[in-house]
Formats: C-alpha cells, sequence, structure tokens
C-alpha cells in the first residue's frame, strides 16, 4: 500500500499522454465492460489533441458498444499517476440528483493497469474520487461491480461502501444480472 499513498490524480493531459499510451499498448483498456483500447489508440495517432478534448467534454453524445448514443452526463475523468500512469477514474453524475439514468452502471467507475494492481491503487483512487462528488453537490453515490469481483467488492468496502438494498437506499443507473450495488454517503 505504501506506493499507493503517492498516488493523485491527474487531469488527462498531454503530458501524461505517452504513458497512458503505453498502457493502452499493452492491450490494458480504461473501460472495463468494453475493450477499447485499439479505439482510443487509433484516436490518439489521429489527433491526440482531439482525443484528449473528447475525453474531458461535458457535452454531446456518447456512444455505447451496443451502438445506443445518449447524451453526455456531467462528468470528471482523472487519470492515476504516481510518477507514471497507473488507471484511470471517471465520475458521471446527473446534476441536482443522485439518481443515473439506466444505460449508466454507477456514478464512479475505476480501472488499473495490471502492473499496479493489488497494492492499494484502486482503493486511494476511490478515496481521492469522493471529494469530488462531494464538490459536485452529490451526497452519495452509486457504484458497481460483479458479484465475483472480490477486488472491486474490497476497494469499495474499505471506502464505506454500503450494499444497496431493500434495507438501504435503492439500486440507481443499470445493475445487471450477476453485479452487486454499493452506495458510498459522502
Amino acid at each position: 500500500m505504501d506506493s499507493a499513498l503517492s498516488l493523485r490524480l491527474v487531469a488527462p493531459d498531454e503530458a501524461y499522454l505517452a504513458s497512458y499510451v503505453a498502457a493502452l499498448e499493452t492491450g490494458w483498456s480504461p473501460d472495463t465492460t468494453h475493450d477499447v483500447h485499439d479505439e482510443q489508440l487509433v484516436s490518439i495517432r489521429r489527433n491526440a489533441r482531439a482525443f484528449l478534448a473528447d475525453l474531458l467534454a461535458q457535452s454531446g453524445t456518447i456512444r455505447h458498444a451496443d451502438g445506443l448514443v445518449t447524451p453526455r452526463l456531467p462528468n470528471r475523468t482523472m487519470w492515476l499517476w504516481d510518477g507514471e500512469f497507473c488507471g484511470a477514474i471517471g465520475l458521471r453524475f446527473a446534476r441536482g440528483s443522485e439518481a443515473l439514468p439506466p444505460y449508466v452502471q454507477g456514478h464512479i467507475g475505476y480501472a488499473v493497469v495490471p502492473w499496479k494492481q493489488r497494492r492499494g491503487y484502486a482503493t486511494r483512487a476511490l478515496k481521492l474520487m469522493l471529494p469530488l462528488a462531494r464538490a459536485e453537490g452529490l451526497r452519495r453515490v452509486f457504484l458497481t461491480c460483479d458479484d465475483a469481483n472480490t477486488a472491486s467488492r474490497k476497494v469499495i468496502e474499505a471506502n464505506d461502501g454500503v450494499l444497496a438494498g431493500a434495507w438501504s437506499f435503492p439500486p440507481t443507473g443499470a445493475l445487471d444480472e450477476g453485479q452487486l450495488g454499493y452506495w458510498i454517503v459522502l
């Protein structure tokens, strides 16, 4: 966990892009539900500035893996940095509400590069993202993970995540078969 203590969240920027590209070139994908590494490499090689602008965009639309096109939600995309690229974490939300549209799995999603996993990076990144969610006016955030993903469950629970259900706040957004939903009160 010691190396995770040096972790910080940085906004995607050209200064960090070479390290991000190196992670993509290993086959790592920032999207845990759909492999986008090749698509992103093509986009970066075509126009790196446009790629970064799109990653940080607050308006427009998003095309999902299944072809569905939806309005882009307000968001905060951050990269995990400890002197090199370590992963990505994103916050999605609807202004003035904790509710999410049915095509969104949760407020926060994260992905750590394989060579930095099991070192506390995801736990630390989530902890660092929670004040950003609070600053956006959220009182609580919803996260999902596969029921079998013990590592992600531990990350969420280490940040005071409570299983959504009848005895707590009901889930929001998408909760697919085989997934668990957690709320973290900010």
